[in-house]
């Protein structure tokens, strides 16, 4: 039998941070956890009020509370936000009194970071909704292009059957008509053709889609690089992956109406999830504009087919994008605010020896 646990030891193996404080609030005890959510260590914040390390709305109402009546205080999906750090994170969080007979002794904060419990589910539902988009484009591809391709060899035979320039004007506006609707078929579908998997450099790629991006870039829009040399081949399709580039790219250029900064930034994520597989590297392609953002109606639609807020557009780019990078087990996500859009685009990254069994299979 193994040695017994001491009390810290086991406190500090949850990933739940725990701190505890005095009835002044001031902090006693944390865990490692918390010294992880804090990005501090206990001996540099013992005895600090925890309003100096946490906010939350509402918190001091929920302390008070919780110390006036003695029962816990459950608060799920709250928001904490921490001096000298940027943005706020998601958590559950519990505030708990802990007493010695009738007097309160101590204030327990349990906190649990969601941030990666919410990605995770945001990602499958971008997932969902793009299988759930192929299936019923598909089928609804099936159902047009069959009467199109009887309508097109139709409008044919008249043509050959009467031997009228009127006639003739008018099957080839039929026969035209019928191509174009077939070909906004193909396109909501996507290529159809087997990805040609390669190892690929992503910055040759990113340099290729930049080149042509510049060549008919408006003056008042820059585009600029902040690459990490140090990011591995992948394994991929090179066209499509410049396929997929430029079309968010040509968003992003959209968006700017004519005056910003475009940039594309790569980095590496370490134990990263995509359809609840767990990889040791991904690699992390942004491309970050300083337009005037996505609509917030659009958001939740954005990689839905024909979904657009140009009068111009087709709605068809992101979907498409989307579909490619899934083919590569990989997913798009994004941020979006006035002043600030950053797609994402993911994909993992295979270890070498990972990289020629797959050849060999």
């Amino acid at each position: 039998m193994g040695m017994p646990l001491s009390k810290p030891e086991i406190l500090d193996s949850l990933v739940t941070a725990i701190l505890v404080t005095d009835t002044d609030l001031k902090i006693r005890y944390m865990n490692q956890a918390a010294e992880e959510m804090l990005g501090k260590s206990f001996y540099r914040i013992e005895n600090k009020i925890i309003y100096s390390l946490i906010s939350s709305p509402d918190l001091e109402v929920h302390i008070a509370q919780t110390l006036r009546t003695r029962q816990s205080h459950v608060n799920r999906g709250g928001k904490l936000t921490m001096p000298g750090q940027k943005g706020s994170i998601n958590v559950d969080f519990v505030i708990s009194t802990i007493s010695e007979r009738d007097d309160v002794r101590a204030v327990l904060f349990e906190v649990t970071q969601v941030d990666r419990q919410l990605r995770i589910a945001r990602e499958a539902h971008l997932i969902d909704t793009q299988t759930t988009n192929q299936t019923v484009l598909r089928g609804i591809a099936h159902e047009i292009k069959n009467p199109l391709g009887g309508l097109r060899g139709a409008a044919q035979l008249l043509e050959i059957e009467f031997d009228d320039e009127a006639v003739k004007e008018y099957t080839s506006i039929i026969i035209s008509e019928a191509d174009r609707l077939s070909k906004l078929v193909d396109n909501m579908l996507g290529s159809n053709q087997p990805l040609r998997k390669t190892q690929v450099n992503i910055h040759e790629v990113l340099e290729h889609a930049r080149q042509i991006s510049q060549a008919n870039l408006p003056q008042g829009i820059t585009l600029h690089t902040n690459y990490d040399p140090s990011i591995p081949e992948i394994t991929g399709d090179r066209d499509q992956l410049v396929q997929v580039i430029l079309n968010i790219i040509n968003n992003a250029i959209n968006s700017l109406e004519g005056e910003g900064d475009i940039t594309l930034k790569t980095r590496v994520i370490r134990n990263f999830t995509i359809r609840q597989a767990n990889h040791p590297l991904v690699l992390n392609i942004q491309i970050i504009d300083n337009g005037r953002g996505i609509p917030e109606e659009l958001q939740d639609s954005i990689f839905y087919p024909m979904i657009t807020g140009r009068a111009d557009g087709t709605g068809l780019g992101l979907s498409i994008a989307q579909s490619l990078i899934n083919q590569h087990n990989g997913l798009i996500e994004f941020q979006s605010k006035p002043g600030q859009t950053v797609f994402s685009i993911i994909i993992p990254i295979h270890h070498k020896q990972q990289v020629s069994n797959e050849k060999k299979c």
